[in-house]
């Protein structure tokens, strides 16, 4: 009786019908079958889609939007306006590029470096002398200029948050190389940035891609070490019997995928504690190492840790690391802001790729530097005259280094002043989709159900930036 009523009613939606029911069920059966996969190996390492290039990534995200201008993208043409006023308006612009406002020629001096002729700033002591190295792309577009949106579509691919981050999608498709480790991990500021931990999310995919960030002061991870008087032996009969318990409850509610990710996190947590104290001491670092990466330096002390920790974690195989620093918003007073944030980073940047290369692990990992936007050549009359400037979705620039990028190349162009990219023109989606590619995965099959329908990084597809590939 059942069967038949059951037949009775599918029967009712005619033949269409029948087949958005059949490809629902084929849906939940796939998701589940995912989730279970995940369940039973969440970061073991998989194949991708492609032979690829690069095997781990380390993204470092400049928070604020630094200025294309006055790094890597050289306007001379701005000598000849600046201080020039002038008046922005039209219904599409947003307040802050609108009103009075005048360009702001660069305060730095720029030079071309190495046998390929990449424009530099001349602030970039270290990081110029690798220019061959280093693969620039100045073509990329974002939606917003506000922060926080700008940074989850930088990160997430979606500008309203909520969706997985780079790492999460790239952990998802690769799994981890070290079982020991988190497969994603994350080197904050002290603050998080704008739109904070949303920026290294999970989002709707399994919780065991989340990024998990480490402390930038004081024990990188809290509670690494057991309480004093509990063994390893009793923790583990402890988690054994939690385990259990926990085990039993999945069992009857199987659609529960936080549990499993929970049940997971125990358990890594407890490997953890055998590999990390290693993976973070840096102590054991020859002071040549720690010279090179600006450790004890005032100004490059910080990032120059952060650097060296990236090594250590791909070295041991975690597949992605995300360094954070900020802020490059620097909307007045640009020659001493961005001054002091190069000065930070320059030396410790360029250690890392240097130490990566002579250790055989630059052509596998793929570095990645940007900010969420690049900024104007101009900037808003606010009363007085500081030279800064406003947020920019439509002109940047990104660079990568190792990884199967096309090394000694710079890649698209932006218009005279530096406002819009003009050649090589593409949105952000395309080149994530490209990211995923030297990692060897594919955008449109790297796709998770959700919400009623496949879900992907780049939202609903994109098209891959052969030039920057090698």
């Amino acid at each position: 009786m059942q069967a038949s009523r059951r037949n009775f009613v599918y029967s009712l939606g005619t033949s269409l019908g029948s087949i958005a029911l059949s490809a629902m069920l084929s849906d939940d059966a796939q998701a589940a079958s995912v989730a279970n996969d995940s369940a039973a190996a969440p970061l073991a390492p998989k194949a991708g889609h492609f032979p690829a290039k690069a095997r781990n990534c380390i993204f470092l995200m400049m928070e604020g939007g630094p200025s294309h201008i006055d790094t890597f993208d050289p306007k001379p043409s701005l000598s000849k306006l600046h201080l020039k006023e002038f008046t922005r308006q039209g219904e599409q612009k947003s307040a802050m590029e609108s009103g009075k406002r005048y360009y702001v020629e660069s305060p730095f001096r720029f030079g071309k470096h190495g046998e390929s002729g990449a424009d530099m700033a001349d602030n970039w002591t270290h990081l110029s002398k690798l220019a061959d190295d280093l693969c620039f792309y100045r073509g990329c577009q974002v939606d917003s200029v506000n922060h926080p949106t700008a940074m989850y579509q930088m990160n997430c691919g979606n500008r309203f948050g909520g969706d997985p981050g780079l790492g999460a999608w790239v952990t998802y498709g690769l799994g981890s190389e070290n079982q020991n480790l988190p497969g994603f991990l994350v080197l904050p500021e002290v603050s998080y940035p704008q739109g904070g931990a949303a920026n290294w999310s999970n989002g709707y995919l399994p919780a065991f891609y989340q990024g998990t960030p480490l402390r930038p002061k004081g024990s990188p991870i809290l509670d690494l070490q057991p309480p004093p008087g509990v063994s390893a032996a009793r923790q583990r009969a402890n988690l054994d019997f939690l385990n259990k318990l926990n085990a039993d409850h999945a069992a009857k509610h199987p659609a529960h995928d936080d549990l499993n990710a929970r049940i997971e996190s125990y358990e890594l947590a407890f490997r953890m504690q055998m590999e990390v104290p290693d993976a973070i001491d840096l102590s054991g670092e020859d002071a040549k190492t720690l010279d090179l990466y600006g450790i004890g330096g005032e100004a490059t002390d910080a990032f120059g840790r952060k650097c060296l920790l990236a090594r250590k974690m791909v070295e041991k195989g975690v597949r992605f690391v995300q360094l954070y620093n900020g802020s490059w918003d620097s909307h007045d007073y640009i020659e001493r802001a961005h001054g002091n944030l190069v000065r930070s980073v320059d030396q410790p940047i360029a250690a890392l790729i240097q130490d990566l290369k002579q250790r055989g692990l630059l052509e596998s990992t793929l570095i990645v530097w940007c900010g969420e936007f690049g900024r104007t050549p101009d900037n808003g009359v606010r009363g007085g005259v500081a030279y800064g400037r406003d947020h920019n979705p439509n002109a940047m620039t990104i660079w990568m280094a190792g990884g199967g990028c096309n090394a000694g190349h710079t890649i698209g162009a932006t218009d005279e002043l530096g406002m819009t990219a003009v050649e090589n023109v593409h949105h952000v989606r395309d080149f994530h989709c490209t990211l995923l590619r030297l990692l060897g995965l594919d955008d449109n099959k790297l796709t998770y159900y959700h919400a009623g329908r496949f879900k992907q990084l780049s939202q609903f597809g994109g098209k891959v930036i052969d030039e920057l590939i090698a």
